[in-house]
């Protein structure tokens, strides 16, 4: 009989499940979109009931349309968007939308713990307070929704949530856990004195796990709701960075994974976890047991390119636009790109900061502004890759997964601007590949994750600095790292001015 794992990807705006066998092959994928509601400036939330039924039916289509058995289909696991709150009332009933990551209105609560706590914050989870994060949400609820708040027993995040309803069982894996800075870091368990601290009660907080542990099977309820099998092994899962850091075969410290997405990712492996970046780095449960992960944040990477595009080159499709750079030399003709657009999260946590062309001059044309925008975006990983360095944290290769990956030229100017090797995935698959993974192991079909990868993860070609345009790089990146602190006060000030005029 043939047999089969399951990687579910819960993302943002759609879930997407893959079907995988023992020699890492996809055999059938589906997905399901779900909507985003915005009721409000800085407000982003789902309806978690969106996640259950999206993620079913992709299952559903699967066993239907991919004539999978149900019987095939030994194991599942998950990778899922991080941070977004789900509360539970006393019967495990929604009581709110899910605030996801990128709801933006607990200022005013970050700001609340950084001046309770200021760095013994830090010092316990290793973060930041960012609006991103779990905590904020969560005192913004009690703070603004008493109502919501007396009733709240259990909060999960959302991957955890389409996991408790397959199975009838709570939990949370380290790796999100993490994410909602309110784990006890250096311990392994939730924080009692930020619980304290906050007045929340610890016991809302749910059972911590591991992202292989199993925490049962299949429901009855569930089978007959989805048409899976009561044998299939459901296991913990990881955040989504975690996930596909695992996907991409980033398990040793000499590895980088530089991601491009709507944001940017630079996520590092890390054994020690006593390494402090002082909450300039995010620093997090890996899903492999016992390990950490750091990384940095670019808020608009690819969304830089598809701001240029929607702006400036709606005559072109999105791969000519970007091939078009190499019309363009190294350093745009003398043209520098800052991709502050949307504010910053790493290495400067700065909302209101805002991107510039710097150089400007009459002879550039546009491939000038696209190489620039491809360069500017690298420049700002180099920023959190210097970090590394400043920490002595040698590493020698990087993986490149998303929009990043997708150009030979894109990847051989990370190759010059970080001055390491680069190489791409054949089978990129991201986080869902991980979910896949994590079952996998927790199956025992591999040892460890090293040995799964083996299997699962193929690397393709390689990108080698050119030592010509390391030095060049270099050059303008020691400009590129004098923007922020030069334009700082006057992009506030800009910033002050449009909400004034916005009135």
């Amino acid at each position: 009989m043939n047999e089969y794992v399951l990687g579910v990807d819960l993302g943002t705006s759609a879930v997407k499940v893959s079907a995988m066998n023992k020699e890492g092959q996809i055999v059938a994928q589906e997905s399901f979109d779900y909507p985003l509601s915005q009721p409000h400036p800085g407000y982003s939330e789902q309806n978690p009931e969106d996640w259950v039924s999206g993620t079913t039916m992709a299952i559903v289509r699967l066993l239907l349309n991919d004539h999978l058995k149900a019987e095939e289909i030994s194991g599942i696991s998950f990778s899922g968007q991080m941070h977004g709150l789900v509360l539970l009332d006393e019967h495990n009933q929604v009581l709110r939308p899910a605030m996801l990551w990128n709801d933006t209105r607990t200022t005013a609560q970050c700001q609340e713990i950084t001046d309770k706590m200021g760095d013994e914050f830090i010092d316990i989870t290793k973060n930041k307070p960012l609006e991103g994060f779990t905590l904020p949400k969560i005192l913004w609820v009690k703070e603004n929704e008493p109502s919501i708040w007396k009733n709240v027993k259990t909060f999960l995040l959302p991957k955890d949530y389409v996991r408790y309803r397959m199975t009838g069982e709570l939990g949370m894996d380290y790796s999100d856990a993490t994410g909602t800075v309110l784990l006890d870091v250096k311990d392994n368990t939730w924080s009692q004195k930020i619980c304290d601290t906050f007045d929340i009660p610890i016991s809302i907080c749910p059972p911590l796990i591991k992202s292989i542990d199993s925490v049962g099977k299949i429901s009855e309820s569930y089978a007959t709701f989805s048409g899976l099998d009561t044998h299939t092994e459901v296991f913990g899962g990881a955040a989504d960075n975690a996930a596909g850091a695992v996907g991409a075969g980033i398990l040793a410290p000499n590895i980088v994974l530089s991601s491009i997405g709507t944001s940017g990712v630079v996520l590092k492996y890390e054994n020690d976890p006593t390494i402090d970046y002082q909450g300039t780095l995010q620093f997090e449960d890996h899903a492999i047991p016992d390990s950490y992960y750091s990384m940095g944040v670019t808020l608009a990477a690819g969304y830089s390119l598809s701001w240029f595009k929607r702006t400036f080159c709606q005559d072109q499709d999105f791969n000519t636009m970007v091939e078009s750079a190499n019309q363009s030399p190294v350093g745009s003709n003398g043209l520098l790109y800052t991709p502050y657009i949307v504010g910053e999260r790493a290495p400067y946590a700065d909302a209101d900061i805002r991107g510039s062309f710097l150089g400007i001059d009459g002879i550039h044309k546009r491939p000038d502004f696209v190489r620039s925008v491809l360069e500017g975006i690298i420049f700002s990983f180099k920023d959190i890759m210097d970090i590394y360095d400043e920490h002595h944290n040698d590493f020698d290769t990087v993986v490149a997964i998303g929009g990043g990956a997708k150009s030979p030229l894109w990847l051989q100017i990370q190759a010059d601007i970080f001055n390491k090797k680069v190489i791409s995935l054949e089978n990129e698959q991201g986080p869902g590949m991980g979910a896949a993974m994590i079952a996998a192991v927790g199956l025992g079909w591999f040892r460890d994750f090293q040995e799964c990868a083996d299997k699962f993860v193929h690397f393709g070609k390689e990108y080698l600095p050119d030592s010509d345009c390391v030095k060049k790089y270099a050059e303008l990146h020691d400009l590129y790292s004098q923007v922020y602190k030069d334009t700082k006060k006057i992009s506030h000030k800009l910033m002050d001015y449009r909400r004034q005029n916005d009135k």
